[in-house]
């Protein structure tokens, strides 16, 4: 028996079909301008360029307040404490901000996959329904075949 859900005729097919949607078009019109400002750090901090700057920027901190005469020095041996001050600020800040910019790509994420999701499912429907289609096509071939067969 078949299931009215999966063989449907074209029509009613069509008639189910959802409009199309750009999940991602929908996501950044549905973005503040705070949510954009978190987007666009979270993606600049997470690359390997914003790493080799943090780097180098300490590498030339910590060898200049080093190496460099004790009257040009900045920030003294051993505690380097507006070095750790500004580095944890920079943490500080950072941390949460970035956390906000994943939540919004989390967010992303979940509405490009429940539009997959609906994709799939209606895929589904239309591949049975072509299925079932075909091996209704090849019953009723099968029929003509032996029919021709019993009138030779």
């Amino acid at each position: 028996m078949e299931d009215p859900k999966i063989c449907l005729p074209l029509d009613e097919l069509r008639k189910l079909r959802k409009p199309l949607r750009n999940v991602n078009i929908e996501l950044k019109e549905s973005l503040t301008y705070l949510e954009r400002i978190a987007l666009w750090i979270t993606e600049r901090i997470g690359t390997m360029g914003f790493f080799f700057i943090i780097f180098v920027w300490t590498i030339f901190w910590l060898s200049w307040n080093t190496f460099a005469p004790v009257k040009l020095r900045f920030d003294p041996l051993p505690a380097f404490v507006l070095w750790l001050f500004i580095s944890n600020m920079i943490q500080i800040l950072l941390m949460p901000l970035i956390m906000v910019g994943q939540n919004l790509q989390g967010r992303h994420a979940e509405k490009r996959a429940n539009a997959d999701y609906e994709v799939n499912i209606q895929s589904e429907r239309e591949i049975e329904t072509i299925l079932q289609h075909l091996e209704n096509l090849n019953e009723k071939l099968e029929k003509i075949h032996q029919l021709l067969e019993d009138q030779k």
